[in-house]
């Protein structure tokens, strides 16, 4: 099946709410120049949550096509959970999409597999579109055990998830040393892991799960590398971190099979 690729900016902790109406309108206005087709690619911003109700905003007021979404969720409904925000929350404010996993997540609130599936399952149960995130540390990717790492992750974060969760959920393989660093995986070094994950999926539930879920490439993608990345079969967007706090240039990313 033609699976729609998506193009997700991870903005991180970057832009207050002002920044943040700046970049979406500056996106919006960078991809009409360049005659973007949203049904050949989809776009989605992924906006700290002080600015998720700035997004829905300027998104709704102009009628703009592109998807936004939140960096984290709880998995509670409501209550007494110091600074969590749930998914009823996110719900409220539009979103489309929800990062669970991120490696930043993992490596500084000691985030397990087995919670990121339940925040996987958390999103789902109300609709919303989780991009559960995986990868591997440079140490692994030395010791040449990157695809059973990430399959590993996989197995645990999708334990309790159904083969309907997974089609309708996305995937992100970021390896952790391309992040931020500059460093970026070889085309090839991407479609290795994104294919060991496709036929994972096959395996843990069957070919048309397999087929239907996407997989996002994450890690110093730029205009300058996407092309590449994405011409590998099992490669159905990127997860773009710094890149995409620039209008023009993540603009040029989404456009990338012009």
């Amino acid at each position: 099946m033609a699976r729609t690729p998506i193009m997700a900016g991870n903005w991180k902790m970057n832009l207050d709410h002002l920044e943040a109406n700046q970049l979406v309108q500056k996106l919006a206005w960078s991809l009409g120049d360049l005659d973007h087709d949203y049904a050949k690619v989809e776009v989605a911003v992924i906006p700290p949550f002080t600015d998720l109700r700035t997004v829905q905003t300027v998104v709704d007021s102009e009628g703009l096509k592109i998807k936004y979404g939140a960096q984290d969720v709880s998995t509670h409904d409501n209550g007494a959970y110091t600074g969590e925000i749930s998914t009823d929350m996110l719900v409220k404010l539009g979103c489309t999409y929800v990062v669970v996993g991120h490696s930043e997540r993992r490596e500084y609130h000691g985030e397990s597999n087995e919670l990121i599936g339940a925040k996987a399952k958390k999103t789902l149960e109300a609709g919303l579109t989780p991009i559960v995130c995986c990868g591997e540390a440079l140490e692994v990717r030395k010791e040449g055990r990157q695809v059973e790492y990430v399959v590993g992750q996989i197995d645990a974060m999708f334990a309790h998830l159904s083969g309907k969760d997974v089609a309708s959920s996305v995937i992100a393989y970021e390896p952790i040393w391309a992040i931020g660093t500059g460093e970026v995986a070889t085309p090839e070094d991407a479609q290795e892991v994104c294919g060991a994950i496709r036929r994972r999926i096959a395996e843990l539930y069957d070919d048309s799960v397999a087929d239907a879920v996407r997989i996002q490439y994450g890690g110093s993608v730029k205009s300058s590398n996407v092309v590449e990345i994405m011409a590998q079969p099992d490669v159905d967007g990127a997860l773009v971190g710094g890149a995409s706090l620039k209008a023009d240039e993540f603009a040029k990313i989404v456009t990338y099979y012009k």
